[in-house]
């Protein structure tokens, strides 16, 4: 985890050299991957990751079959060489199967699944490299791996955290609110919220908090989101019509 530092933000300014406000480098690849359905590879700053989408297809097993929609399944999983100093194990933890539930619940909100009655759409998360907010960029990456395999939704899923972090303004201790969190800040910070969201239709579909944010901090964090959100809708899109168009 390496040694705490002694600020996050300083007058503004992160350790990594963004104002509270700014993303990260994003860049998204749809049809990543030949062999799936559909496919996307996205980098957020040093974290990357790979998500792959195959069906609609039969379900396996059979006896979790719903005769009335799709059963739309996501396994998020990190890989053992994702992650510096301590190697994780390779498979599911408790950890990724807490975000593979949370995240196939999100997707199943946004796809069509009465269109599909009695398949799997199976969805796979991939984490090559982590730098935090894995689970956000996760969902993102699936949303267009998902767009890329045709199936229909009733909006892009856009994901993305913000969180609280401590530093100093203007020489004195403050707290900041401030998005799209970095290891340092993932590890060290006071707070940190992921959100899943439907830009179209206005609509949250995930939202999960550690930590302890105020309710003008939760509602500063919501607003701070509004603009890097549509941001990484447009990136989304032009990630898929580039593929399309050739």
């Amino acid at each position: 985890m390496g040694d705490k530092p002694e600020t996050l933000i300083t007058d503004g300014v992160r350790l990594d050299g963004r104002k509270p406000k700014d993303m990260r480098a994003l860049k998204i690849v749809a049809g990543f991957l030949e062999n799936a359905d559909g496919s996307c590879y996205l980098e957020c700053g040093s974290t990357k990751v790979v998500a792959a989408v195959y069906g609609p297809r039969q379900v396996h097993p059979r006896h979790a079959t719903l005769f009335d929609r799709a059963l739309v399944r996501c396994k998020y999983d990190m890989a053992a060489f994702s992650t510096d100093g301590n190697r994780k194990r390779p498979g599911p933890d408790r950890r990724s199967r807490e975000i593979s539930k949370v995240s196939s619940e999100a997707l199943s909100s946004v796809v069509f699944t009465e269109a599909y009655p009695r398949t799997a759409i199976d969805v796979f998360i991939e984490i090559i490299q982590a730098d935090a907010s894995t689970r956000v960029n996760g969902l993102t990456a699936a949303s267009v791996a998902l767009a890329d395999a045709g199936i229909p939704m009733r909006d892009m899923l856009v994901a993305l955290s913000f969180g609280k972090i401590y530093g100093t303004q203007d020489g004195k201790p403050a707290e900041v609110v401030a998005v799209d969190m970095d290891k340092p800040e993932d590890n060290w910070g006071l707070a940190d919220v992921a959100l899943a969201y439907m830009p179209n239709l206005e609509r949250f579909v995930l939202c999960q908090m550690d930590g302890r944010l105020t309710h003008d901090e939760f509602r500063d964090g919501l607003e701070m989101i509004k603009k890097p959100a549509q941001e990484l809708y447009k990136l989304q899109k032009e990630a898929l019509r580039k593929k399309y168009k050739g």
